[in-house]
């Protein structure tokens, strides 16, 4: 089978109209593994954010209950990935996590910063280590569907054109991307959660190593220390070796969107009322 026919399918495509057609084959197709990893590396930039992980920090979910709120994080997104956003599944999630949202005073600024993430982070994630880069339509795609996502989100002031929200994303790090204790008990938080996931014999080295592929300014904003460079370097390769051996495989021809794994948080399966904060979820 031809690895790039769903490339040629998605350039015929109006990224504009075509954007939920789009995003679903990137991420449930395309690039199911690595736009799960880039939205792993969105949410630590959010915590760079000392407004954001303040309002983390004072919630405590990431520190009582990590493993659940990541997942229901990713459950949301891939709900919506997979079904869109317009269908009875897709629309019933968003109204979710809008109705979770509600109970928090978070900034518009904020919001559209976290939103700019998800468009851009998978988007870079593709040109460093994807088996191929995202091309113009599915770069467009993405920002058309997290625009469509934050118009139902009620957001103002979403930039007009994939160019504006990509240089709001880089002066918003640039003007707010700083050190605070929040944002290291939250990335720590994050981390040992991470660290879970691995047999306790390999964490010490997992551990040393997670920040191997992070950019100097989110290390400090997150107060870590950086792996040395042959460590950044070997990691880089691997992935980029993982992409070369990516190339010569067949397509995907069944979905595998984080929804279509086994949940840690919900192994015997989930529904709409289990997303949430438990503190929440009799009141949402």
């Amino acid at each position: 089978m031809d690895r790039y026919a769903t490339l040629r399918h998605v350039q015929r495509l109006d990224p504009e109209r075509s954007h939920q057609k789009i995003c679903h084959l990137l991420a449930g197709y395309e690039f199911p593994w690595d736009v799960t990893r880039a939205l792993e590396l969105a949410l630590l930039r959010t915590f760079c954010i000392p407004s954001v992980s303040a309002l983390l920090d004072k919630t405590g979910e990431f520190r009582h209950h990590a493993q659940k709120r990541y997942d229901d994080t990713g459950i949301v997104v891939s709900e919506v990935f997979k079904h869109g956003y317009d269908s009875p599944r897709g629309n019933a999630f968003i109204q979710r996590m809008n109705a979770i949202h509600r109970h928090y005073a978070i900034g518009n600024a904020d919001y559209l910063y976290v939103l700019s993430t998800f468009i851009y982070e998978p988007i870079r994630w593709g040109d460093r280590f994807g088996w191929r880069p995202f091309c113009e339509q599915e770069r467009l795609a993405c920002y058309y569907f997290w625009r469509a996502i934050g118009d139902r989100m009620g957001l103002t002031d979403i930039p007009p054109t994939y160019a504006a929200f990509e240089q709001f994303n880089r002066e918003f790090e640039a003007e707010h991307f700083t050190y605070a204790a929040t944002n290291q008990r939250v990335a720590d938080a994050t981390r040992h959660m991470l660290l879970s996931w691995f047999p306790a014999a390999t964490r010490p080295v997992v551990n040393w190593g997670l920040p191997c592929l992070l950019d100097p300014p989110l290390l400090n904003a997150l107060g870590w220390q950086p792996t040395p460079k042959v460590v950044q370097q070997a990691a880089a390769a691997a992935l980029k070796a993982r992409s070369r051996l990516l190339r010569r495989q067949p397509p995907r021809t069944t979905p595998d969107f984080f929804v279509d794994q086994t949940i840690r948080s919900y192994p015997e399966g989930y529904t709409l009322g289990d997303i949430g904060p438990d503190s929440l979820r009799s009141r949402l």
